[in-house]
């Protein structure tokens, strides 16, 4: 049920990377949301341009589909600087970096994805080029094994990562600047339809953004990925024109609430309310119900669902609350009043 849900953060295809690739802002002035974010790399970079230094190593983290990868872009295309990228699984061993390393030229810009999937040896190999821009690198093995020391140029490099808690400290302690991107509010996620649709030459009529937008989960990405389904919708269905009634009726088919939820997210506050009375309830158990895995329970559902206050993490469980109840019309029933629902054992004697 998991797998390709429409609200989800994660990239669901090279497809839509390409199609999202079309609409990504070129220069910090062309993106909207995470303003200290852009003011401080704007700065950054200025004084790195004005001293004709490549910039110092970034590193982006937060959620996934927020721009980390948009954002190394951009501050490769600032500093007018080549970008090579790559992603932490495919460096499986010392050889795959030296391979990137030795073809960057002063200044360019080295983007790893997913770098806390760095294996430990390529970890320790990348050390001494992030910090004294030199390698050493072992070639043969046995008996005519020798090493090599091979200097580099001075480049950037710009690691994304949706969990900053998995990077070893001698790694992140590398880093010069270390940049936290937030879920963007709904009038920035309508400002990002808005240049998108206008990319996509999308007539809208005036608030059938702000519908979109307040459904996005603070995403940009999927902020974009509704607006191409809701396209779609409404060439097949109607003019091709964005209308409240085309974009509400879209959604719809979709299954996702006013508040962004779909059916996996109403699904697990259900069990939660239904089964449970509300909690607490061990995360095994209300995944054992649902015929999920606990994983994509804890990365995929409960992120949003504790950020916008439907549920609760204590040390007993998960625990719905009045406000989750509420939207989905649910009554949660008290520990106390399940007791008084139940029949005395002998009540018939």
């Amino acid at each position: 049920m998991a797998i390709g849900r429409i609200i989800s953060g994660q990239s669901l295809s090279e497809q839509e990377e390409s199609f999202n690739v079309s609409l990504r802002p070129k220069l910090l002035g062309e993106c909207v949301g995470q303003r200290n974010v852009r003011e401080k790399l704007s700065i950054a970079i200025e004084a790195a341009k004005r001293r004709s230094e490549p910039l110092e190593h970034v590193l982006f983290y937060g959620p996934p589909g927020l721009g980390k990868t948009t954002l190394a872009h951009v501050v490769a295309n600032e500093m007018g600087a080549k970008i090579r990228c790559t992603s932490g699984p495919a460096l499986a061993k010392a050889g795959d970096v030296m391979g990137l390393l030795s073809n960057i030229n002063t200044g360019d810009v080295l983007f790893i994805d997913e770098i806390h999937r760095l294996s430990t040896p390529v970890e320790e190999f990348i050390y001494p080029a992030m910090e004294d821009f030199k390698v050493d690198y072992t070639v043969d093995s046995g008996l005519h094994a020798k090493t090599i020391n091979f200097p580099l140029k001075h480049f950037t490099l710009i690691g994304a990562t949706t969990r900053a808690g998995l990077l070893s400290a001698p790694l992140r302690s590398r880093f010069g600047m270390l940049y936290h991107l937030d879920f963007y509010d709904s009038g920035e996620l309508t400002e990002i339809l808005a240049r998108s649709a206008e990319l996509l030459q999308l007539q809208c009529e005036d608030g059938t953004l702000e519908i979109i937008a307040d459904r996005c989960r603070g995403t940009p990405r999927v902020a974009n990925r509704l607006l191409k389904r809701v396209r779609d919708y409404a060439q097949v269905k109607g003019s091709g024109v964005l209308s409240s009634e085309i974009v509400e009726s879209s959604l719809k088919m979709e299954q996702i609430d006013p508040l962004g939820l779909d059916e996996l997210d109403r699904a697990f506050l259900r069990a939660l309310v239904n089964i449970y009375d509300g909690g607490p309830a061990g995360i095994e158990a209300v995944a054992a119900t649902l015929g999920e895995e606990r994983d994509t329970l804890e990365d995929v559902v409960e992120p949003y669902l504790l950020q916008i206050g439907f549920l609760r993490r204590t040390k007993r469980g998960r625990e719905a609350t009045q406000q989750a109840c509420d939207h989905l019309n649910l009554k949660l029933y008290k520990k106390k009043e399940k007791e008084d629902r139940q029949p005395e054992l002998f009540a018939g004697d």
